[in-house]
């Protein structure tokens, strides 16, 4: 079988579990069968007959298999598991009352003495001179994004949100405070975005217990992280507390 390019990709890292190498290797043994009864040098599969050698059934027959082991996806975007929920493990816990994310890996700390309390760490995108506070507002639905269009964002909010996309919040970004996502590195898309428009933001975060309104601060004075830190598998941690309003 032929070597594909991503065989020797100097970027790479290993899956972070399982199931995503399970995925990876039948796409990637799919990409190769393909290629090698294509006659074609990789530029001209890879160009203009991918499409047609490479469809849209074989990746859900991949998907199928998968599923049919038992084994369900971990989802970034929220819409993701709204719009197949057989596919995604349980998006939400189960709890009464206001929703906040509770991610099992988010660091906490008792308050510190300027009434700080650590709830989570992320990646932050671009370094400031100070730190940035603001209410948290979780926004996870196109719905939230019309009614915050038309009804206007509160001033001092820090968004928080599931898909590093940009694209679900991309209408009102430049109207936030801060942005802090769950998913993502300092290169997604989101990431980009919020650099370009200067709005504070971390990525990748791990955040738990902040409900809508606490009042939470970023860690924005924190280094940047680098593309040589997830390279080398060295995190850089940038901090968020809930902190007295």
């Amino acid at each position: 079988m032929p070597c594909l390019p991503t065989d020797n990709d100097r970027y790479a890292s290993e899956p972070a579990s399982v199931l995503v190498a399970a995925v990876h290797g039948a796409v990637r043994d799919l990409v190769r069968r393909r290629w090698a009864g294509s006659g074609l040098d990789w530029s001209a599969f890879a160009a203009a007959a991918n499409e047609r050698l490479i469809t849209k059934d074989d990746l859900a027959a991949i998907d199928a298999a998968v599923l049919a082991t038992g084994h369900r996806y971990a989802f970034s975007a929220l819409i993701s598991a709204s719009e197949r929920p057989a596919a995604y493990r349980g998006t939400e816990p189960d709890r009464e009352g206001p929703f906040c994310f509770a991610h099992p890996d988010a660091p906490t700390a008792a308050a510190d003495p300027e009434g700080r309390a650590l709830c989570g760490v992320g990646d932050n995108v671009v370094r400031r001179d100070r730190n940035v506070r603001g209410r948290a507002l979780y926004v996870r639905s196109s719905q939230e994004v019309i009614a915050l269009m038309q009804q206007g964002v509160p001033d001092g909010r820090i968004a928080i949100i599931d898909d590093s996309g940009g694209t679900l919040t991309a209408p009102i970004l430049e109207r936030f405070a801060g942005v802090v996502c769950a998913g993502g590195t300092v290169r997604s898309h989101l990431g980009i975005l919020t650099r370009e428009y200067g709005i504070p933001c971390l990525m990748n975060v791990k955040l738990t217990g902040v409900f809508n309104d606490d009042m939470i601060e970023l860690e924005t004075s924190a280094a940047a992280r680098t593309a040589d830190s997830y390279q080398r598998g060295e995190a850089m941690p940038a901090r968020i507390w809930k902190a007295e309003p």
